[in-house]
């Protein structure tokens, strides 16, 4: 198989769907790969590196996507790129078509076969081609919270840890997965005073024998939600329901209520965001105020730590995108349901009934395509 890696094209994206290793590993077994120039670039991989381990270089996109069997990403691809693929081509990458209409639109008039990073599965349930993104977000969360709450940029002008005679920031985790374990222990190891809420009582009994007194958890019900968001400085949304839209939590009356120049971090805004009055922002502009509430809601927040996602995430999709390019997309879904999971549109057909539901849209069950 010909598997084709463009340069991401989404604003400050560094990222690049294929390392050169991930390279060298298909072409070892039996595939081409071609490279965008310069796509490695923002991860510190450069040209020169792919073409050691037999990749091609290609000068534009539209060459790539032309002549790939596979298109491997990062973000999902944008309005330009969509009208690039092509019937029959498979495309292998982060979609998030819950709370995305257009992009769901192009995707079924292309005839693509398009797989989701984020709703392939494990043998656990989990989710294992999000949960490396998931883990960088949440370990960025604090980081970039703790911009967001700097008098300059429009916050409180809160110190995370404090100062002796000075308590913490007082720091909300709304979600208990992932993300939000991640948010907790990097919020907590900068010594502000944590508290997650989740709705899963297994979940708070693990987070309590795994992390003790580091940081407290609370039953996210709506009056703890209320009255822990009103006292925080800092709330960090870290909700998911794979491949659906995230439920909005945190109403804009309820911003009302909070702190004055408190900060919300709202990483589920991939999936539409967990707060009302979240909107997408980029790193180039990221914090908005809304009824005086600093918003932080980069949709690629990894993009900032480039290297590091890329290295986290190639080591996650390796295996499954050597199963699809050894057996082709039907065969790969067909031996391994967790990949199958994966699938959300193939030939005009929406796959995925999250997908579907989100955006009142007619679904088909994926087993029917691979009979």
């Amino acid at each position: 198989m010909l598997i084709g890696c463009p340069k991401e094209i989404k604003p400050q994206e560094f990222r690049v769907g294929m390392t050169p290793m991930a390279a060298l590993e298909a072409i070892a077994h039996g595939h081409s790969v071609i490279v965008e120039t310069s796509a490695g670039e923002g991860s510190g991989f450069a040209d020169a590196q792919y073409e050691a381990v037999g990749a091609t270089i290609i000068d534009t996109a539209e060459e790539v996507f032309a002549k790939a069997d596979m298109i491997v990403k990062v973000k999902e691809p944008q309005a330009g790129e969509r009208k690039m693929l092509r019937e029959g081509q498979i495309l292998f990458t982060y979609l998030h078509l819950a709370p995305d209409p257009d992009q769901t639109q192009d995707l079924l008039a292309s005839g693509a076969t398009c797989i989701a990073y984020e709703t392939v599965t494990d043998r656990m349930g989990g989710l294992p081609l999000l949960a490396p993104m998931s883990e960088v977000a949440g370990r960025l969360a604090p980081q970039v919270g703790a911009w967001t709450l700097q008098k300059a940029n429009g916050g409180r002008g809160t110190l995370m840890g404090g100062v002796p005679g000075v308590g913490p920031a007082d720091i909300v985790v709304i979600g208990g997965g992932v993300v939000g374990t991640h948010a907790a222990r990097i919020a907590a190891g900068m010594g502000a005073s944590v508290t997650v809420l989740d709705r899963s009582l297994t979940r708070l009994r693990y987070l309590d024998d795994a992390f003790g007194s580091v940081f407290k958890t609370r039953y996210a019900s709506a009056g703890n939600t209320a009255e822990l968001v009103m006292q925080a400085d800092m709330v960090i949304g870290a909700v998911l329901i794979p491949g659906a839209a995230a439920p909005k939590l945190v109403k804009r009356a309820d911003l009302a209520h909070m702190k004055p120049g408190a900060a919300i971090v709202d990483v589920a805004i991939d999936q539409g965001g967990c707060f009302e009055t979240s909107k997408a922002t980029t790193h180039q502009d990221p914090i908005y105020e809304v009824d005086g509430i600093m918003h932080y809601c980069v949709a690629n927040m990894p993009g900032a730590v480039a290297r590091t996602s890329t290295l986290a995430l190639g080591n996650a999709t390796l295996p499954f995108l050597l199963d699809l390019a050894n057996k082709g997309w039907k065969k790969a879904c067909a031996d391994d349901v967790n990949l199958k999971n994966g699938l959300n549109v193939h030939a005009g057909q929406l796959t995925y009934a999250a997908v579907g539901e989100a955006l009142g849209m007619k679904s088909v069950n994926p087993d029917t395509l691979l009979t």
